[in-house]
């Protein structure tokens, strides 16, 4: 983002949007530049939106749709490719720290599991953020990690040390991937996917 003023106003009418027009009942303040950043580096934000409020709730349904919906929505309108997407951020109540903490459980559980059986392990499929923290915490285990899927279903496999990792193939629209519910499961998931 060239000009984060420009950006952080354009990013505040998407809000005033939000709260007049859409009638949201929610409080928001708007972060840009070093004061964005991520405390506990798991985003390379340049603008941090945290929204509170009666309404904040509602952002949080469906583990957190409607937030990484806004999210998109300002990348988009401040024209950011793809891998790029995670300069903006949005929370609200504080969400993505639990889920933060959440996604660290899991991985330490996905980690005791391939561990002792030294089988792979698929994850529950997450959003492209969350893949990407997930690998952060399991980078310094020794295993290997892939996404694997596609789309909303994309997850994260973690691999024993040395295991041969299978080449992924284009599925042409029929579901070809190991995820969770097809075989690429050993029990229950470590990552549960409910908030509440």
């Amino acid at each position: 983002m060239e000009d984060l003023s420009r950006s952080a106003e354009q990013v505040a009418s998407l809000m005033k949007v939000l709260t007049t027009t859409g009638g949201f009942r929610l409080k928001f303040r708007i972060t840009a530049g070093a004061g964005a950043a991520d405390p506990h580096g798991f985003e390379r934000r340049d603008i941090y939106v945290e929204c509170k409020g009666p309404d904040a709730e509602l952002l949080l349904d469906r583990e957190g749709e409607l937030l990484r919906s806004l999210e998109h929505v300002a990348a988009k309108i401040l024209r950011l490719e793809p891998e790029e997407h995670d300069r903006i951020s949005f929370d609200a109540n504080g969400y993505k720290a639990e889920r933060a903490e959440a996604l660290r459980d899991a991985a330490d559980r996905g980690i005791d599991i391939v561990d002792d059986t030294d089988q792979p392990y698929s994850f529950a499929p997450m959003s492209s953020r969350e893949r990407r923290m997930l690998h952060m915490f399991l980078k310094d285990s020794g295993l290997q990690t892939a996404s694997s899927g596609e789309g909303a279903r994309r997850f994260v496999v973690l691999y024993p040390e040395g295991y041969r990792i299978p080449q992924e193939r284009p599925s042409h629209g029929r579901d070809r991937g190991r995820g969770p519910g097809r075989g690429g499961d050993r029990g229950r998931s470590p990552m549960s996917r409910s908030r509440y």
